[in-house]
């Protein structure tokens, strides 16, 4: 079931998820596993949804090949292999070119701007410049996750903004950077606003 076929009125609305494969993946230092768990946590405690999460490192521990897997269901979650992706996130294009033909014919893809070349597979491929706009807007590329985050929350509707704010609130409150990822949190959801509406 692809998020894009839904039809929600609003953020709080309750759409019945059988299961979603949801693939979060780049290169070990982009905050790839830390954007699993977050959105894993938000749509579990704050969404009261089903969740197993899991996430796979390179040989190195920076620049690797990284990935975290998050399945979402309302029912219990018997198998927990991320197969068949309905969501892809991609930050690299090495990270595309391996996930995309993975992905179901009606997933969406969500990549950086800078990770795709040539479009792979049937499914529906956005490409956002997450990573440019971390460092024009915040002058760091540290949080284009966040951003993502975000993104995925107003394009997708399959996480609530208040169950992401409070995750990360939770996760950043005894850090100094809390405020840039609440504001590059927000920033994401404005950017995933603005594309929804240029669709529509």
């Amino acid at each position: 079931m692809s998020p894009s076929k839904k039809s929600i009125k609003n953020e709080a609305a309750k759409t019945i998820i059988s299961r979603l494969n949801i693939r979060i993946s780049g290169s070990g230092g982009q905050g790839i596993i830390s954007t699993g768990m977050l959105l894993g946590e938000a749509i579990a405690i704050g969404d009261g949804r089903n969740v197993t999460q899991s996430q796979s490192y390179g040989p190195e521990a920076r620049g690797g090949s990284t990935r975290a897997d998050v399945i979402v269901s309302d029912k219990e979650i018997f198998f927990p292999e991320c197969n068949d992706l309905d969501i892809l996130i991609a930050f690299t294009y090495e990270a595309y070119g391996k996930f995309a033909p993975k992905a179901k014919t009606d997933a969406t893809i969500i990549a950086d701007e800078e990770a795709v070349d040539v479009i792979v597979g049937n499914a529906k491929t956005i490409q956002v410049p997450f990573i440019q706009h971390a460092k024009k807007k915040f002058n760091t590329p540290m949080v284009a996750n966040i951003i993502a985050l975000g993104f995925l929350s107003t394009y997708t509707k399959i996480v609530s903004q208040h169950s992401l704010r409070d995750v990360v609130k939770e996760q950043y409150s005894s850090t100094p950077h809390l405020e840039l990822n609440i504001h590059a949190l927000e920033e994401g959801f404005k950017l995933g606003s603005k594309y929804l509406k240029k669709e529509i």
